[in-house]
This record gives structure tokens, C-alpha cells and sequence, in this order.
């Protein structure tokens, strides 16, 4: 098998290994994992490996990235270009820090 393989996209081609993982699995579950890595043509250990680092970058990528709807896209966007005045608290806490910062020097 040659050319990109889509599925192992994050791992570099002559990356050592070096630390180890186990798991233990139903049968089942190792029979249809089994399944899948035969069908890719890859060992278990590396269908294991790619599936895991896939799921890994997705959890990551759901905390790290903003999702928002067309509605409260627009909002933000509007706030940023024309963003509100601040509220007395803010201004408040703005002078606090000011004399801090003063304070410390």
C-alpha cells in the first residue's frame, strides 16, 4: 500500500517508539478492532495508536475551539467593533489596579 494515508495524518513515518500503553479489552472488542486494522492493512498496535491519537486531538479540539451560532457570531463581531462602555465595576476595578501597580514600583 503506498501514497497518503489519511489515517495516520499525526503520526511522522520514522517516529520511535519508546513508551508503551496496554489496555485490557473484551474479546469482542479486540475481534472488531482486529477487524479494522486488517481491513487498513495495519498492525493492531498501530490501528490502536492512530484511533487513539485521533480521539485525543478531537477531545482537544472541542474544548479549544469557540463554536457559535450564526446569531451569536454576528454579536460577537458586533461587540468587538463596537464594544460597550464599561460598567462602574470595571472602571472601579481598573483604578485598583492602577494604584497597585503604583504601589509596587
Amino acid at each position: 500500500m503506498s501514497g497518503n494515508l489519511p489515517y495516520i495524518r499525526h503520526m511522522r513515518q520514522n517516529q520511535t517508539r519508546s513508551t508503551r500503553l496496554e489496555a485490557r479489552i473484551s474479546p469482542d472488542a479486540l475481534a472488531v478492532v482486529k477487524r479494522a486494522a486488517e481491513m487498513q492493512g495495519r498492525s493492531v498496535s498501530d490501528f490502536v495508536v492512530a484511533a487513539a491519537q485521533d480521539a485525543a486531538h478531537k477531545a482537544i479540539a472541542e474544548v479549544q475551539v469557540l463554536r457559535l451560532s450564526l446569531s451569536d457570531q454576528r454579536a460577537f463581531a458586533a461587540a468587538l467593533i463596537q464594544p460597550p462602555e464599561p460598567l462602574p465595576a470595571l472602571r472601579r476595578a481598573k483604578a485598583a489596579h492602577r494604584r497597585l501597580i503604583r504601589k509596587a514600583r
